[in-house]
């Protein structure tokens, strides 16, 4: 290194400045695949996409890179580069490079698959959910190597990369067992969360998860007049209705039975970063559908509410009729569809179990019902905030961004927890992308400073590590 100070003392942020331009460019030619996993006409792009990045880490020196494209999953990349020192502990890294639909594509204001640099923000599908998380950490592992001025990253780094994710991942838990020899692994560092603000930047520490269900009360075989049986015969829409209003107390908390025995509630540490983050209530329910008023179960603030609390919600309720004007019957069926977002400590089958017993205690004579689970469901997730890693990344992360880094949870769902019961280990998270990038949504972005500085993070991770895990 030359004699600049900014280089000597921040060789990682040099590293990163000198590759910034290739970074970019390679970006932006990987975005423009159309990658879209759950259109079948885009399949073939999905394949090519995984090759893209196949040979980008063929030419960034990985010694061994694999396309995993047997079975049904869609291609995952696979790469493996170990470290020079034997004991060195091993890091996975998971992203995905499947990316959403564009519709409505009208309302984008650049094409999706165009990707085009506008300042410090590059548009394009996929530009921060989630290629650009997924080549920031192949910028970092060059940033590292650079910096150390090593042939060999200093932990032995792993890549796994899928096709899936944005499709629920349904064949993950196969792949990961397909190939756990290759996969095992002492961490496992997931990028794809973003930062709470870009001047409150904080590291995720968990995701909650999710089950879903319908339940049907049918009455009798057919719809019927109401002047013949009005008030002669149960319901179903008027019992099912009952439910509905029993699965909130007054409290708003989740009625079913046993629902809260699991839940491991966050730390005092962890409730201190969330209350001390800028929280706009306004600005917040703009953004949440319109909402008019913050609402949920008492003793929570907003923030615990959606990242750490669990929940029930009625995302569909149907029966009897619904057409244009009038038609005087009792319904012969009615339908409510029912997801949980579970906290850490939570299983989706003994949520699954709960709500049986909860649909049986008010379903009234007369009525038939049932539960129609909708998948398995996904367990939830969190991190002890004082593991080693953890801690760690947080102080790598406030290098890079040079700002005090909080901890904050995401309220979404996603195949952290699947990741930790498959491989056994724990998991971390590096998210560097903003909550306004409108990840799913027209005009997708990702502000480049953002990824650059994650990538600063990663390449001082790697070197870090090493004496935090031993």
């Amino acid at each position: 290194m030359s004699g600049d100070p900014e280089k000597s003392e921040q060789p990682e942020r040099a590293a990163v400045h000198g590759l910034s331009a290739d970074f970019v460019a390679g970006l932006v030619e990987w975005l423009t695949i159309p990658s879209i996993g759950n259109d079948p006409a885009r399949l073939g792009d999905v394949a090519r996409s995984a090759t893209w990045l196949a040979d980008a880490l063929r030419r960034d020196g990985w010694p061994d890179v694999r396309v995993w494209d047997e079975g049904p999953a869609l291609p995952a990349v696979y790469a493996s580069w170990p470290s020079a020192d034997p004991s060195a502990p091993t890091v996975l890294v998971y992203g995905h490079h499947d990316v959403q639909p564009v519709d409505p594509v009208e309302e984008w204001t650049r094409p999706p698959f165009e990707p085009v640099v506008e300042g410090d923000e590059l548009f394009g599908r996929g530009a921060s959910d989630d290629k650009g998380q997924v080549a920031m950490h192949l910028l970092g592992v060059r940033a590292h190597l650079a910096a150390t001025g090593g042939s060999a990253p200093a932990v032995n780094l792993k890549l796994f990369v899928e096709g899936e994710e944005e499709i629920g991942s349904p064949h993950l838990p196969e792949l990961l067992d397909a190939h756990r020899a290759d996969l095992a692994s002492d961490l496992v560092v997931f990028s794809d969360t973003p930062v709470y603000a870009r001047d409150a930047p904080t590291v995720c520490t968990g995701q909650r998860g999710v089950y879903g269900a319908e339940v049907v009360f049918v009455g009798g075989s057919s719809d019927v007049h109401s002047g013949r049986a009005g008030g002669g015969v149960p319901n179903p829409v008027t019992a099912l209705a009952r439910l509905v209003a029993a699965l909130h107390d007054e409290r708003g908390a989740v009625a079913l039975p046993g629902f809260y025995d699991d839940v491991v509630p966050p730390t005092d540490a962890e409730r201190a970063d969330y209350a001390s983050l800028p929280f706009d209530e306004d600005a917040w329910l703009a953004n949440s559908g319109g909402a008019r008023v913050a609402a949920g179960e008492e003793g929570w603030s907003t923030l615990e509410r959606v990242w750490v609390r669990p929940s029930a919600e009625v995302n569909g309720f149907v029966g009897g009729y619904t057409g244009p004007g009038l038609k005087t019957i009792v319904p012969a069926r009615a339908e409510v569809k029912l997801s949980f977002r579970l906290a850490p400590g939570q299983r989706p089958e003994r949520v699954a179990e709960a709500l049986r017993v909860f649909v049986a205690e008010h379903t009234p004579p007369g009525i038939r019902s049932e539960v129609i689970p909708r998948g398995d469901g996904v367990p939830p997730y969190a991190v002890d905030i004082n593991h080693p890693a953890v801690v760690a990344l947080r102080e790598v992360v406030e290098a890079a961004l040079e700002q005090p880094v909080r901890f904050a949870r995401s309220g979404g769902s996603g195949p952290a927890a699947v990741l930790h019961q498959s491989l056994g280990v724990p998991v971390v998270y590096l998210g560097v992308t903003l909550p306004d990038d409108r990840v799913h949504a027209p005009n997708e972005r990702v502000v480049v400073s953002q990824l650059l500085r994650g990538a600063e993070a990663a390449a001082r991770l790697w070197r870090v590590l090493p004496e935090r895990l031993t």
